[in-house]
């Protein structure tokens, strides 16, 4: 089953007059349950795919079906409500809060969300240890190595336990060794924990750690190839 459905999808930005294609009639279909690596140089429009798809913008023609459902029909509200609850997010730049906690950090999202307050701790808590973090609850961010924070934001996309988690470029600020601790952890949540992902990346090293790549060029899908030999956990196998 579908996902996530684009049919004829296009982004056009318009700077004072000028304007720049950086999605040109693109579709794509990602099933629940899979991990989609989204490749392509710098200005061919991986990133853009990914904010019109995690909802943190809007196409400028063509439809976005998630669940089956039309998001073209959605307010505002019922946007930010799908954003927060079916899906996480993970940066290259981290976004966590300087002087707040590992806890604290990780707690963000369920602010905005139906669960409980008196369950917060909890579900951080198991999310955290769910990524070797447990150890470093109590810390301020500003303590933490690039890699630990980078896994404070994987266990922050956790929490609401979303349908789908997107990674824009999650190794891009790390060492070699940090990296492939965290694609591995990224991998696992699809392999073990069952989430759907999409993966933005350069490296084809990371890549290939999902089960299929797309590779965009001038904003349009050059090819959509299943990855032959997976790496897993830093070795390959053969599908």
């Amino acid at each position: 089953m579908a996902l996530i459905e684009i049919k004829n999808l296009s982004k056009v930005y318009d700077n004072e007059g000028a304007k720049t294609q950086a999605l040109d009639d693109v579709s794509l279909e990602i099933n629940k349950g899979e991990f989609v690596a989204i490749m392509g140089h710098s200005g061919s429009g991986k990133s853009t795919l990914l904010h019109v798809l995690g909802l943190l913008d809007n196409p400028t023609s063509g439809k976005y079906h998630f669940s089956g459902k039309n998001i073209g029909s959605y307010d505002k509200n019922e946007i930010a409500k799908i954003r927060n609850q079916k899906m996480g997010f993970v940066f290259q730049a981290f976004n966590l809060l300087p002087h707040a906690t590992v806890l604290e950090n990780i707690k963000l999202p369920l602010m905005y969300s139906e669960i409980p307050e008196s369950e917060w701790d909890t579900i951080a808590r198991n999310v955290a240890i769910s990524v070797g973090l447990e150890h470093r609850l109590n810390h301020q961010a500003t303590q933490l190595s690039g890699g630990e924070k980078q896994r404070v934001a994987i266990a922050r996309a956790l929490v609401n336990d979303p349908e789908v988690i997107f990674a824009d470029e999650p190794t891009g600020n790390l060492d070699s060794k940090s990296g492939q601790i965290i694609i591995e952890i990224i991998q696992r949540l699809n392999t073990e924990m069952g989430h759907t992902v999409v993966l933005i990346t350069h490296e084809t090293y990371t890549a290939e750690y999902a089960e299929r790549i797309v590779r965009l060029t001038d904003g349009k899908i050059e090819c959509d190839t299943k990855v032959e030999n997976r790496r897993i956990r830093g070795q390959c196998f053969v599908k």
